[in-house]
């Protein structure tokens, strides 16, 4: 792999978690972490806006990149997504990271007022989306004009400029979604809960395919994980009741062997750090602190 590995922590955008919300990013700032991911679910009552916290958010760091975790495409109009984003990223010196998905949990996509698509019909709105987004951010100040079958510009003249080249993470799982993300995608963004590790040689595969397909060096695109789990620090004496499939529970040693495997063994390349229990901001510093050396040490070895 010829990228850096990055790391980063979850916030979960819940109203009533504001004040750990604050400590996370300030954790991740301090201690080093490249990446704060945060969830976009705007149906979810407990919520706040995704783009609203992370300008929140924005304002009290100074280093740390910001990911949309993934954006709900359905409730975003791609064109004012790309607007959105460019804008911040201006604002914060370049630290935004595009996460976006097809969406999903149509039920609640279709009670905001967007009508519920098939897969082809949200796979081909994900493409459009692509097509604008790096239209628009590489034509500022010019007459950009895309059409598409669900989505469309007509001599559109964008800007701010981004204030660094934003990268488009995609959070898909499907055949051709991979193809896709390799064809067009900066990088993958999936879940150790829902991407078991058996299946990442078959994501790795589809996205060389579409790599090629557009000469593409297949490197070129990143491969992240959402790592959901318990790092036990001592804290927690055995695996508890319900973590969930996929997640990971261990030390930090195990958790840095899980975490080195990945990366030499699939290819990955970005771990956002998702705990879970009630002392998730003191597992998330001794992942910062200790855990994330010992991976760094061992790739550089």
């Amino acid at each position: 792999m010829n990228h850096d590995i990055l790391f980063g922590a979850n916030i979960n955008p819940a109203v009533d978690e504001l004040a750990e919300s604050l400590q996370i990013a300030a954790l991740a700032e301090t201690h080093g972490l490249d990446l704060i991911g945060i969830q976009d679910h705007p149906y979810q009552k407990r919520f706040f806006d995704t783009w609203t916290l992370m300008s929140y958010l924005a304002a009290r760091t100074e280093r740390v990149h910001l990911l949309t975790n993934v954006a709900n495409l359905p409730l975003r109009l791609p064109s004012m997504l790309a607007k959105a984003a460019a804008s911040l990223d201006v604002l914060t010196g370049g630290r935004v990271e595009l996460g976006l998905g097809a969406g999903a949990f149509w039920q609640a996509i279709e009670a905001w007022g967007v009508p519920a698509r098939s897969p082809k019909e949200a796979y081909t709105g994900f493409e459009d989306a692509l097509h604008i987004l790096k239209g628009m951010w590489a034509n500022p100040g010019r007459p950009f004009t895309y059409q598409g079958d669900m989505y469309s510009v007509k001599g559109v003249l964008a800007g701010p400029a981004p204030a660094h080249p934003i990268r488009v993470w995609v959070g898909g799982y499907g055949p051709k979604m991979l193809r896709l993300t390799g064809r067009m995608g900066d990088g993958l963004i999936v879940s150790n809960t829902y991407t078991p590790v058996s299946e990442l040689p078959a994501f790795n595969a589809r996205i060389d395919e579409g790599a090629e397909e557009m000469g593409r060096s297949p490197d070129a695109i990143r491969r992240g994980y959402n790592v959901m789990g318990i790092l036990n620090y001592g804290q927690h004496s055995s695996v508890p009741t319900g973590l969930g499939e996929g997640a990971f529970f261990g030390t930090v040693k195990d958790w840095a062997d899980y975490l080195n495997g990945l990366h030499q063994e699939q290819r990955l390349d970005t771990f956002v750090f998702w705990g879970v229990g009630n002392d998730m901001i003191r597992q998330l510093e001794v992942f910062a602190r200790e855990v994330v050396p010992l991976v760094k040490a061992s790739v550089k070895a």
